[in-house]
């Protein structure tokens, strides 16, 4: 596993954001979840409370909305909430829960775009180089954005980084999940740890199973990774 200097990271990636973002303001699905959060972080460091807005989007009640409530509030950034219930359940054509997830995804997508397109801004993305690198993530979905801060820290760094940022214990210590229906967790969709997976991305030999696993999802996704393919016509 390699050793980072968190606070040195925590400045490139700072100075990231600032140069990227110039004078827009940003938006940022709050979830509950870590990724959001650390991201969160990152970004009223970057820019300051009053260009960083949080938008909570659940579907119905989810439990997960006092995490988000605890992010913004322990910010003191301004947010928005929508239920997307209501959205969502219009373009239910089957009930087969990967598909319903996708549209909830990428409905959250369109949300983030409408406030930021509206308040001259940009959608700040919360995906994490473990989670991108097996496409663990909706295309057009939350891997719609206009920058990626933590894309390139390992789910297990990501860790490390909200200790060090002073994130809720209760975000940082629950099981991660990404909220897509009762009792789901990202390890168990996965079928293997995160830290089994960030030891193989940095070549650390584990379960030969698991290993297969990976690959797999890590060449059934590559299509995510890279804009629409094209047809030339030269």
């Amino acid at each position: 596993m390699r050793i980072l200097d968190l606070n040195q990271i925590e400045i490139k990636i700072i100075q990231g954001i600032r140069s990227y973002v110039g004078t827009k303001n940003v938006f940022i699905g709050i979830s509950g979840g870590v990724d959001s959060a650390v991201t969160a972080f990152l970004c009223v460091k970057a820019l300051g409370r009053k260009r960083v807005f949080g938008v909570l989007m659940p579907y119905g009640r989810q439990k997960d909305i006092s995490d988000s409530i605890a992010v913004v509030n322990q910010l003191n950034i301004k947010y928005f909430q929508k239920d997307i219930k209501p959205i969502v359940d219009q373009y239910k054509i089957a009930d087969n829960k990967y598909t319903i997830a996708n549209i909830m995804a990428r409905v959250r997508m369109t949300i983030l775009y409408a406030y930021a397109n509206n308040k001259n801004g940009l959608v700040i993305g919360t995906t994490n180089k473990s989670e991108m690198s097996v496409g663990y993530f909706t295309k057009f979905g939350d891997g719609g954005c206009d920058l990626e801060p933590i894309a390139n820290l390992y789910k297990t760094e990501i860790l490390k980084m909200a200790k060090a940022l002073n994130v809720p214990p209760n975000i940082i210590n629950k099981k991660p999940t990404a909220g897509l229906w009762d009792n789901q967790t990202d390890e168990d969709e996965l079928g293997f740890t995160y830290l089994d997976l960030d030891n193989f991305l940095q070549g650390v030999h584990i379960n030969s199973e698991i290993e297969s696993k990976i690959k797999n999802l890590i060449d059934d996704s590559e299509h995510k990774r890279h804009l629409p393919t094209t047809i030339s016509i030269d």
